[in-house]
């Protein structure tokens, strides 16, 4: 009998070490330092001869754990625990840039990340060139010696288009470039990006693997050389996770694989409801025939994910019609929630991007992001159809 275990088997049974208790379920470490039995072994300690938790900016028995299971669920070495996406973002590019290094990224991202890159990177000398989600052929030409990454979220925020993962590995590694992959939108259940080629694989735990809207969170994972770099910067910035969310989202984990297979069957029926409503201009779901990429999805991804993108007919204003009409679903910014959440992406989570920069990435004024939740998909359609009809 193999040693191996699945998915859902790592997610439920991976554990920290029981205490003299022998509980059954991990409690909560919440402390902020550990206690040493004399000076020798917090000098071995902090001199790292001695492997144990030090201080819970650095570590935890919650952070480890959930840590652990990011990597095994992965297949990843080493990673580390952040506050939020964004600290997982940012901490990531910052441990491993210098000034006058060079981004390659793919111009659809996070609107968050996207102001990373064009208002505080370029201030300490980083540049970033961008390449369209159906660009992948010139990324190569846009790499220059002082490259030092390529960077792309798959599928994307918000229009969920989706990129091929291993034409850009064989790029990165033709030119000894990193790449590095945001992986919310998949989650580790439906993606694992390491597997075809990826460095680094980072995730905003605030979204699916929490999964009901409680806490914030982050990871990154990927080998233990480059997560060492990211570690030590972090220890000294201090953006580490907390125990109590660690906790949380380790528990999450448990379920990740029964929820998000329901969340993929309500998106992927939505998504064909929408194809057919005579008010809807478009639909992007990645496992609709329809979808640009839909091969390519196929290919890298288990099921087609719990966000699906479409355009309202008549722009702005109709946009905002639907949304002041929607009576189940929540408006809100955030997604991967038990509750269905429509958000306006062009007013929301990319504000701050020019539209002229928005409408290169398919954001437009009538598009909205829906992220199907957990409620009967009868519900669900009701609701978008009754918004749509208003």
């Amino acid at each position: 009998m193999s040693d191996k275990k699945n998915f859902e088997t790592l997610a439920v049974r991976t554990q920290a070490d029981t205490t003299q208790f022998s509980e059954h379920s991990v409690p909560l470490y919440l402390t902020s330092g550990f206690v040493f039995e004399d000076a020798e072994e917090m000098r071995a300690s902090f001199a790292e001869e001695k492997q144990r938790d030090l201080y819970s900016r650095y570590s935890n028995p919650n952070t480890n754990e959930f840590i652990k299971k990011i990597c095994l669920m992965e297949g990843a070495e080493d990673g580390f625990a952040f506050a939020t996406g964004m600290a997982a973002v940012y901490t990531t590019f910052a441990a491993l840039l210098k000034s006058g290094d060079h981004i390659v990224s793919a111009r659809s991202v996070f609107g968050a990340t996207h102001g990373l890159f064009t208002k505080y990177f370029p201030k300490w000398g980083v540049e970033t060139s961008y390449f369209g989600v159906d660009e992948v052929a010139i990324v190569e030409s846009l790499i220059q010696p002082n490259t030092k990454f390529i960077y792309a979220e798959t599928p994307t925020n918000p229009a969920v288009d989706v990129l091929d993962l291993e034409a850009l590995s064989k790029i990165a590694k033709k030119h000894g470039v990193l790449l590095i992959i945001d992986n919310c939108f998949a989650t580790p259940y439906l993606q694992n990006p390491i597997k075809f080629g990826a460095d680094l694989v980072i995730h905003s735990a605030t979204k699916l693997i929490d999964g009901q809207g409680r806490v914030l969170g982050g990871v990154t994972v990927g080998p233990k050389d480059l997560i060492r770099e990211i570690y030590l910067y972090a220890r000294l910035t201090g953006p580490a996770m907390s125990p109590f969310n660690a906790w949380v989202l380790s528990k999450s984990l448990e379920t990740l694989a029964v929820r998000v297979d329901r969340h993929c069957e309500n998106a992927y029926k939505l998504a064909q409801f929408l194809e057919s409503h005579p008010k809807v201009n478009w639909v992007k779901y990645p496992f609709l025939k329809s979808h640009p990429q839909y091969e390519v999805a196929k290919r890298q991804m288990k099921l087609g994910g719990s966000i699906v993108a479409f355009e309202v007919k008549g722009g702005k204003e109709a946009g905002k019609k639907f949304f002041d009409a929607i009576k189940m679903c929540s408006l809100s910014a955030n997604l991967g929630d038990t509750r269905t959440i429509v958000t306006h992406p062009a007013s929301t989570t990319h504000h701050s991007v020019a539209e002229e920069d928005q409408l290169k990435v398919n954001i437009t004024q009538g598009m909205v992001r829906c992220s199907a939740g957990l409620e009967h998909i009868d519900d669900i359609i009701a609701d978008i159809k009754q918004a749509l009809e208003a």
